[in-house]
């Protein structure tokens, strides 16, 4: 931020402050009398604060004191972060992830994204959302993995135009997973029997409960298969590599200096490292915003009571035997 930037910030902020405080005392102090004035000070003090607050929302604006924003994705991948009324959230929330991103885009000051990679992977289409998110976005976008950029993380880095790692990254696991529990012969032992009315031979392909056909097993491993194909594609396009090398892979993860052998990651460094190659990027000393989910009081007060009843339940599970982790309620 330039001198002349931080000047309008201060005039702005001062400015607000002192119309807050001008108005505040003749509202609350010299209006009511002398019963009144304790409570007008309180007032004033409290009009003051609230408008510098204020006052450097509309100094953001004006003159934003960032041109970078950081977006992090950590966590397991699910469409809302996963968490129930006895357990918090527990992973990246795709839809509050592109929110983000798109607020950034949006924001006047930032010129460049910087999207924290701490993640497994997950599931696909919300991955996918995320990447596309970061695609859209309007100015270099830098993603840089910490501990783990795999599967559907790495999918997201796709979408960036470069991608860093340290030394010890786990990076990779290009590959789909689908999976089924078989249940059949539990059901047996305990006298269950599997009846279901369906209409179409493949309405009730993976039940559990019983013995899954040859012709569907290689009905569901083509889903499989055709994800494959669409993530090896995604990959290869960008990262500007031959989709051969991508499969050769075989969907293993890599430290990061073996990724950056293979031409999976871009650069080696520390956080220090990808702030200074933004700075190259964008030629000018960089500040960075971090950015983080929007949520209106209704979603906060949700948030409270989800990790109210989740140490309510953590303190009962401490004090009788029994698994409560399979127990969630979903709206």
């Amino acid at each position: 931020m330039t001198y002349g930037e931080t000047a309008v910030r201060l005039l702005v902020v001062g400015f607000v402050a002192v119309v807050a405080a001008v108005l505040g005392w003749v509202l609350f102090v010299a209006v009511p009398g002398d019963l009144a004035e304790l409570l007008g000070v309180l007032l004033v003090i409290g009009v003051v604060v609230a408008a510098l607050r204020l006052g450097g929302n509309v100094a953001d604006y004006i003159a934003p004191s960032h041109n970078v924003a950081e977006v992090a994705v950590e966590g397991p991948i699910t469409r809302d972060g996963g968490g129930g009324l006895t357990s918090p959230p527990v992973g990246a929330a795709a839809d509050d992830i592109v929110e983000q991103i798109e607020r950034a885009d949006a924001d006047k000051g930032a010129q460049a994204l910087l999207l924290k990679l701490n993640t497994p992977g997950g599931e696909i289409v919300p991955s996918e959302d995320i990447r596309l998110a970061a695609e859209r976005f309007e100015g270099p976008t830098v993603a840089y993995a910490t501990d783990v950029c795999a599967s559907g993380g790495y999918d997201i880095a796709a979408g960036c135009d470069e991608l860093w790692a340290r030394e010890g990254s786990i990076v990779g696991s290009i590959g789909v997973i689908g999976s089924r529990v078989n249940a059949k012969d539990l059901a047996d032992r305990a006298g269950l029997s599997y009846e279901q009315f369906t209409a179409g031979d493949y309405k009730d392909a993976g039940v559990p409960l019983k013995e899954m056909r040859e012709e569907e097993r290689e009905y569901l491993q083509g889903i499989v298969d055709d994800y494959y194909d669409q993530f090896v594609e995604t990959v290869a396009e960008g990262r500007e590599m031959d989709a051969e090398e991508i499969r050769a892979t075989e969907a293993r993860v890599f430290l990061g200096t073996d990724a950056h052998k293979r031409g999976l990651v871009d650069r080696i460094g520390t956080r220090e490292d990808v702030e200074d190659r933004v700075e190259d990027l964008l030629d000018e000393p960089v500040a960075i915003a971090e950015f983080q989910p929007q949520r209106g009081v209704l979603g906060r007060l949700r948030g409270g009571a989800q990790r109210t009843a989740f140490a309510l339940g953590a303190g009962l599970a401490s004090a009788v035997d029994g698994d409560v982790d399979g127990l969630s309620f979903r709206q």
